[in-house]
């Protein structure tokens, strides 16, 4: 995947927020691992993956239609801003 940075995260947090709590671990890990994918694509082939794109983390959420993003009000918006900081953290982004 490439570089993730601030926006791309929001935009993870913002999928998972629209799927069930049991459900997220699992799509975050499918979300890293389809930008994955597309960054390998996009750096062989020198054009974007045909359905996850350019290998960005936002790129492979946006697909997903993700909710607008809720304040930080929002608990459990800020359960899965952390869930995803997480799994950015432990990937050394």
């Amino acid at each position: 995947m490439r570089t993730a940075l601030h926006g791309d995260a929001v935009s993870v947090a913002r999928v998972l927020l629209g799927a069930p709590p049991e459900r997220r671990r699992w799509i975050l890990r499918r979300i890293c691992r389809e930008a994955d994918l597309a960054h390998r694509f996009f750096r062989d082939r020198h054009r974007p993956h045909p359905i996850w794109g350019d290998g960005s983390l936002m790129t492979a959420a946006l697909r997903r239609h993700p909710l607008p993003e809720p304040g930080l009000d929002s608990a459990d918006y800020c359960r899965c801003l952390a869930m995803t900081y997480q799994a950015l953290g432990a990937r050394g982004h």
